[in-house]
């Protein structure tokens, strides 16, 4: 689980700037469906249920997207080169 974490922090840390908020927060909807499907092909039988999945993941979080680079606030730096 923490090199899924540390590939999903890097894909955040690459990907999450100024106006690409909304297509992270889907990766990171698509990526906990994923997990659950996988963790689901585990056995032959279900193991995980929506709520149960909910608990697992209140005890093991996903990181959170946050915006890393402001590119707004890069333009005001470097405008004196334009």
């Amino acid at each position: 689980m923490d090199r899924f974490k540390r590939s999903l922090t890097g894909y955040y840390n690459y990907y999450c700037i100024t106006d690409n908020t909304q297509n992270v927060n889907n990766f990171k909807d698509k990526i906990q469906y994923l997990l659950f499907k996988w963790l689901n092909r585990r056995s032959q039988r279900k193991s995980f249920t929506w709520g149960k999945y909910r608990l697992f993941l209140d005890k093991y979080p996903l990181p959170s997207p946050r915006i890393k680079v402001n590119i707004y606030d890069l333009r005001k730096e470097i405008s004196y080169i334009l």
